[in-house]
């Protein structure tokens, strides 16, 4: 059962429509993404350590990677996020595994549920992506029970998906006066203690996530495809612009190539921690 309770077309602020938009475009083909992953998010999972009793949100949870593996294993979870094309597809995928989920709409930035209502929270390269991180941090603690636990798996501002953002970036418009902060910030301690230090007894871990495909073009196919800003900057970018986008996307991934396909190893940092 869902622990929402206001009404769907209030759940995302106004600051955010567009990012929840452009995150939503990919829908189900995000999964494919967010399945390139999966190791982090079993390391995750890990560190989070739940309880069968518990209940856990899934913050970001995207196409519900991280929700269904906890819900394999017979948690109680609950996941959110703002990009409802991409919860369509998550509730579509838990159904058909018949795994018992609650997925909702709601905005990391200003959540629709009680204080304390979670004994646990998870979020694996979704929460990061923020634009007001400092609220989101605020909501992480006032959703987490004294004594709950907290993980989140962020990539690094020295690791390889930063790496494929600076390609990206090439592509985009100049940010405007005050742009958010970058969200690989997420990456670095000292950043996240300032963030949810006060609120949480904060650990550490650096960890290592192989993305694999048969080639830099198979990467291109499931990116383009499945990525919400990439596929959303394509559609921004003329004929020129988007061959060159796709020939150095996929330059940066044959740069991994082994004899087998190609295998990008992706720096991220696991954040764990107990509400005080």
């Amino acid at each position: 059962m869902s622990l929402a309770t206001d009404p769907q077309d209030s759940a995302v602020r106004s600051h955010n429509a567009m990012a929840s938009a452009t995150w939503s475009s990919a829908g189900s083909a995000y999964d494919e993404v967010s399945r390139g992953n999966l190791d982090a998010i079993e390391h995750a999972i890990n560190r989070l350590d739940p309880k069968l009793d518990k209940q856990i949100l899934d913050l970001a949870t995207g196409t519900g990677w991280a929700a269904r593996r906890l819900a394999e294993r017979s948690f109680r979870v609950t996941g959110a996020d703002f990009a409802p094309d991409m919860l369509a597809a998550a509730r579509e995928f838990a159904e058909a595994r018949n795994l018992d989920i609650a997925f909702d709409l709601g905005d990391a930035e200003a959540l629709h549920y009680a204080d304390a209502a979670f004994d646990a929270v998870i979020s694996t390269f979704g929460v990061m992506f923020t634009q007001r991180p400092k609220d989101a941090a605020g909501e992480i603690a006032r959703v987490c029970k004294p004594g709950g636990r907290l993980v989140l798996a962020t990539w690094t501002p020295d690791g390889n998906v930063f790496e494929m953002f600076k390609i990206m970036k090439r592509y985009m418009p100049a940010p405007g006066e005050s742009p958010p902060p970058s969200p690989f910030e997420w990456g670095r301690p000292d950043y996240v203690s300032d963030l949810l230090g006060d609120a949480f007894e904060l650990s550490f871990e650096r960890g290592t996530s192989f993305y694999r495909e048969p080639s830099g073009r198979a990467a291109w196919q499931t990116f383009s495809t499945g990525y919400g800003p990439l596929r959303t900057l394509i559609g921004k970018l003329d004929a020129e612009s988007r061959a060159a986008l796709e020939r150095d996307f996929i330059a940066f991934h044959d740069g991994f190539a082994t004899e087998l396909g190609i295998c990008v190893p992706r720096e991220y940092q696991v954040v764990a921690g107990t509400r005080r």
